[in-house]
This record gives C-alpha cells, sequence and structure tokens, in this order.
C-alpha cells in the first residue's frame, strides 16, 4: 500500500505508529538500553544489522526527521536472518504480524528487548556458534 494511501485509510492508533519520527524513536531505544548498561553504539550495530544501513548513513537519518515508514522504506537490505526472530513483544508474537512494516517494526523492538535483557551481541545477530 503506498504511503499516502496507508495514512489516508489508517486511523488506528497502531497504525500511527508508522509516523513516528526515527529519531525520536531511536533516543528512546538508547534510552532503554542505557539503564540497563548496553550502549548506543550496539543498539547501532543492531538496527545496521537489521537494516542494511550504514553506520554513516544511520548518523545522518538521526540528523533528518524521517518516519519508521520511510526509514524502513528506505533501508538497502533488511537482514535475511530475520525469519530467525521469534518471541513476543508487547504480548504479539512477531512472526505472526501480518502487516510487512509492523513486522520489521517489531522485529526492531524484539532486538533492543533482547539486548536490554543482556542477552550477548553474538546472539542477538543470530550469529552461529
Amino acid at each position: 500500500m503506498a504511503k499516502a494511501a496507508r495514512k489516508k485509510a489508517s486511523t488506528s492508533p497502531l497504525q500511527r505508529v508508522f509516523a513516528y519520527k526515527f529519531a525520536m524513536i531511536h533516543s528512546l531505544y538508547v534510552q532503554k538500553v542505557e539503564r540497563k548498561n548496553r550502549t548506543k553504539k550496539e543498539v547501532d550495530e543492531i538496527i545496521c544489522w537489521l537494516t542494511g544501513y550504514t553506520q554513516a548513513g544511520l548518523q545522518k537519518l538521526l540528523k533528518g526527521d524521517k518516519d519508521l515508514e520511510t526509514f524502513f522504506a528506505e533501508a538497502p537490505a533488511m537482514n535475511p536472518k530475520t525469519r530467525l526472530i521469534t518471541g513476543t513483544v508487547c504480548g504479539v508474537r512477531v512472526e505472526e504480524v501480518a502487516d510487512p512494516l509492523m513486522r520489521k517494526i517489531r522485529y526492531l523492538d524484539k532486538l533492543i528487548d533482547e539486548l536490554a535483557k543482556g542477552r550477548p551481541m553474538a546472539k542477538i545477530l543470530r550469529q552461529s556458534a
């Protein structure tokens, strides 16, 4: 569904999440993990791994005002290992989310939750042992 059509057809609070500014969400992720003694660098590593953005590209995005929908639409390449991301976020199984954009957002939420819970980066990034 095109961005304009999605916004016009969508009035539910759940759909409004697509319009949240990526820089604001990033800031919230960093605050969340720093309370658990993790770092912004780790958050950025997760985002780059998931979306294919480079660190420089990510820093440029953080200075802009792109929304989550645009952030994911312009992502260079979603990591093929996203199929390995399973579990729940806010009581919803990420692998069962029907909307492709919401599923990508939930994947990122899940990875950040794992980071905040102290999981090792190798496991978060679904690296083989």
